[in-house]
């Protein structure tokens, strides 16, 4: 498995463009596109990190609810995050979920769908949300090799 995230927020210029480059390429080779936002490592940014991304054309993309799966809150405590904040009624949620992990996806992501669905609310991409591009660039998806490797 790869590493977990890096804080971003504390490196030099030339640190973080290696970084999210590595990170870009990556996701170009397995999706043949490169994404038009990125979601700092924990939410930490500062002005140098938000400079990097806009001149790499990228918008930073920050959760307002965090479903807190990635510091090991249960299922059942997610789903009660998630039923908190629905009945609050905010006019947009921006989730931040961790898909790699199975109760999450299996079980809290499920749940919020129908509740969110069931009290009106549209699932749509960020990119949707906002009328902006998803992508920087669209191609085709590279075919793995031995240099693949976290």
């Amino acid at each position: 498995m790869c590493s977990r995230h890096t804080a971003l927020a504390a490196y030099a210029t030339p640190d973080v463009l290696a970084r999210l480059s590595k990170v870009d390429e990556a996701i170009q080779r397995i999706t043949g596109a490169v994404p038009a936002w990125i979601r700092p490592p924990y939410g930490e940014y500062n002005d140098l990190f938000r400079e990097v991304a806009y001149l790499r054309g990228q918008s930073l993309a920050i959760w307002d609810f965090d479903s807190s799966d990635s510091i090991g809150t249960s299922p059942a405590d997610s789903e009660a995050l998630y039923l908190s904040t629905i009945n609050q009624n905010p006019k947009n949620i921006l989730a931040l979920n961790h898909e790699t992990y199975s109760s999450t996806a299996n079980d809290v992501i499920p749940y919020a769908v129908n509740l969110l669905k069931s009290k009106g609310y549209s699932m749509v991409t960020l990119a949707e949300c906002l009328g902006l591009p998803a992508y920087l660039t669209v191609g085709s998806p590279q075919t793995p090799d031995s240099s693949w490797h976290c």
